[in-house]
């Protein structure tokens, strides 16, 4: 059965929309605090604290909402997880990660070669033949673990080697595991280890970050939530009602995440990456294919279909609009006039590579290796 049955679930794009809004948010929020310019005067600091510091927590609702969609298509294509046809499964993948893979790696050789600010790896064992190796290998997150933090424009694509290497790992899973009763068990104890992984890191800041066991906790949580939902697009995990108190759920926990000050990690320390899954768990449950969109968020849902392509290309307009902000002395008090500028001009670029470059490319690469259907939507997360 064609994915291309099932309808884009507006809830879930407007998730993946909030998602890039905060990464994006965070990245312009280290260069120009936004808790330090005059929108404090305006809004609690705590508040905008919450908005420019949990960029690395949308990344982990992105894992979630990934190994939920990548998993309900799946279903929907092959039925039972145990049928999986592995070859169509790598086609889409490639077809999808690939071309924008390869086309931001050769960008930002460019601008090393240029010795552009910001682009440039100069840090000390790092080169740039090194960190290129690492992001076609799915390996930049250790890479970065091993040498130190890349610049910008690399150092987003440490999330795609931790994603990459779950589904290079998950057909062999479901032909294996998806056999036998162990699938899910499997699954859960990923999830439960979350926590654990982090707190076993202690002298590597980086590595703990960034380490492909928390991460794979977080897609895993996606598959589950999947699993539980099952494959038809009918079928729907909750009535209204309790859709509705997931969704309630969600929110007031990922707001405690983002808004807590604090007192969330004093009491359950990195317990709170469960509290962070499981909020996304829930929203994502709480969107089922083909919902009502919700009035207003139209923007939003129109970036969560571009969130991959933002993801990849948003520090070019970041690292441009903080070297403006500093060229005319506005990137003090007055930085928070850059905010806006910042989302749009993300928004407008991936938008840009998604029609006239990633998705042609993703269509011309699974016709011409006869991978599903060439039109069906697009559903990886970054």
């Amino acid at each position: 059965m064609s994915s291309a049955s099932l309808p884009r679930s507006p809830g879930i794009d407007t998730l993946r929309g909030a998602s890039i809004l905060l990464v994006v948010i965070h990245h312009l929020g280290l260069r120009l605090p936004l808790h330090k310019t005059d929108a404090a005067d305006w809004l609690p600091a705590p508040f905008l604290k919450g908005l420019i510091q949990n960029g690395y927590e949308a990344v982990f609702i992105f894992f979630v909402i990934s190994g939920f969609l990548i998993t309900r298509h799946a279903l929907e294509r092959d039925g039972p997880l145990r049928e999986i046809d592995w070859r169509a499964f790598y086609v889409r993948r490639i077809a999808r990660i690939v071309p924008c893979l390869l086309g931001i790696v050769l960008i930002l050789l460019a601008c090393h070669a240029l010795r552009l600010p910001n682009y440039t790896i100069d840090r000390a064992g790092q080169s740039p033949w090194a960190a290129t190796l690492s992001a076609l290998t799915f390996t930049l997150n250790l890479y970065e673990g091993r040498t130190g933090w890349l610049p910008g424009g690399w150092d987003v694509l440490w999330s795609l080697s931790i994603e990459e290497v779950f589904y290079l790992g998950f057909p062999l899973v479901c032909l294996s595991l998806g056999r036998t009763r162990w699938l899910v068990p499997s699954l859960l104890l990923l999830v439960l280890s979350v926590p654990f992984a982090r707190a076993a890191i202690v002298d590597n800041e980086i590595w703990q970050e960034k380490a492909y066991l928390p991460g794979m906790g977080a897609i895993a949580a996606g598959v589950l939530a999947a699993l539980a939902v099952g494959a038809g697009p009918a079928r729907s995990f909750a009535g209204r009602g309790r859709r509705a108190l997931l969704a309630v759920v969600g929110l007031v926990s990922l707001s405690l995440v983002m808004f807590s000050g604090g007192w969330l990690w004093r009491a359950i320390h990195e317990g709170y990456m469960l509290v962070l899954i499981g909020a996304s768990v829930c929203l994502v449950l709480a969107s089922p294919e083909g919902g009502r969109a919700w009035p207003g968020f139209g923007w939003l849902r129109a970036m969560g279909r571009a969130s991959y392509e933002i993801y990849l290309t948003h520090m070019f307009i970041v690292f441009s609009l903080v070297g403006c902000a500093r060229a005319t002395g506005t990137d003090t008090v007055d930085g928070w006039i850059w905010y806006v500028p910042a989302v749009l001009g993300s928004w407008a670029l991936g938008w840009l590579v998604a029609r006239f470059f990633s998705e042609p490319a993703n269509r011309w690469l699974r016709s011409r290796f006869h991978a599903g259907e060439a039109r069906e939507p697009v559903v990886e997360a970054a």
